[in-house]
């Protein structure tokens, strides 16, 4: 399971520079807005210190971390729901990523261009903010229309169907003409499944990611100084009332950071300035906390590897990460954490420990297991 997460924003807030500081990828970033047209595309590896610590245990042949699939997205400006700059690439665009990282310009340069000619974090995720609610009204309404079509048709069954749609969309829509996105309305789950093909994009989860000037304040520390750090605060405000999270990045630090190829050198590095990991690092970790994402392991000689899950996944639904097969042929699960793999130091004074267990196909999956899956071929 990938994690798919589109890197957007307005235009010039820094978006392509960090994406390519996070991905590696090329990006093109230009003084100008809309220099961004076609999503980039960029397949980054997400930082596991736990993965390293395994590998450091078993020495395997190779080290395979979990992936986040990055798109940077086009800028989008006031007006893009009815098609202003390019909202129409940006909204199609948006609605194939599975989580939304809005990148917010948190530090002054009068060398590089606002798109509204003023730095205000508050009006500029507003705008954005607004925007995708707006496009979703416009979904909504095409829906509705759908709907009450179906209520005149005489099969019973699709005047049911139509009749929960409709009193869902009742629900949602007072939300979105205010602003709110999808995603603040409580629905349940047969709710939920009843408006999937809506794809709307605020019920889509959206983490908030400040972009500051390097060498302001402590950004080794995430804390800038100055009106920097009340431009921080703004984000991170309105991250807290939407029960989301805002993760404070540098994108040239970043840019330097992504340069230094050798992981010790680059964990030193970090060592040096306080950090204990990179803003992808920040970046992956609040993505999963939201997505209400795990990680599991599979360890040995061969292969060190982590592997992404929900949260609540069984043993044959991880099983299934892997490979389908594992999970339709599923006996059982040999099982042990990554905490006592570290404290025991091998998997024979684990079981010793009596810490190595057998699971069946009702376990749960923990964050930092490590497995070795059996099944029938």
């Amino acid at each position: 399971m990938a994690l798919n997460c589109g890197v957007g924003g307005l235009p010039n807030v820094g978006k392509s520079t960090i994406f390519s500081a996070l991905s590696g990828a090329a990006a093109e970033a230009a003084n100008y807005p809309f220099c961004t047209i076609n999503p980039n595309v960029g397949i980054v590896n997400v930082p596991n210190e736990r993965l390293l610590r395994l590998s450091g245990i078993f020495k395997p042949q190779r080290t395979i971390p979990a992936t986040v699939e990055f798109l940077d997205i086009a800028g989008l400006v006031k007006g893009a729901s009815k098609g202003e700059g390019l909202g129409n690439q940006f909204l199609s665009h948006i609605r194939e990523v599975g989580m939304i990282a809005q990148v917010v310009r948190c530090f002054d340069d009068p060398d590089i261009i606002h798109v509204n000619n003023k730095v205000d974090p508050d009006s500029d995720m507003e705008i954005v903010n607004i925007e995708l609610a707006l496009a979703d009204l416009a979904s909504l309404a095409k829906r509705r229309e759908r709907a009450e079509r179906a209520l005149k048709v005489q099969a019973r069954e699709e005047q049911k169907n139509a009749g929960i749609v409709l009193s869902v969309l009742d629900k949602i829509g007072p939300a979105l003409e205010k602003g709110r996105p999808v995603r603040s309305v409580d629905l349940g789950e047969d709710e939920k499944a009843a408006i999937y093909d809506c794809h709307f994009i605020t019920a889509k989860p959206q983490l908030y990611v400040c972009n500051v000037d390097d060498r302001i304040g402590n950004v080794a520390a995430a804390e800038p100084a100055g009106r920097a750090a009340s431009y921080v605060e703004a984000v991170r405000e309105r991250a807290a009332a939407e029960a989301s999270e805002a993760v404070v990045i540098c994108g040239k630090f970043e840019a330097e950071l992504a340069d230094i190829e050798d992981p010790a050198e680059k964990l030193a590095f970090l060592g040096e300035l306080g950090l204990k990991e990179s803003g992808l690092g920040s970046l992956s970790r609040a993505a999963y906390r939201l997505l209400g994402l795990r990680t599991f392991f599979t360890a040995g000689a061969d292969e060190c590897r982590a592997w992404t899950i929900r949260a609540g996944d069984s043993a044959p639904k991880a099983a299934g990460v892997i490979h389908t097969d594992f999970e339709k042929g599923f006996i059982k699960a040999e099982v042990y954490s990554y905490d006592d793999i570290v404290r025991y130091g091998t998997e024979a004074k684990i079981k010793e420990a009596g810490r190595y267990r057998v699971e069946g196909k009702e376990y749960i999956v923990q964050d930092g297991d490590v497995i070795f899956f059996k099944f029938n071929q």
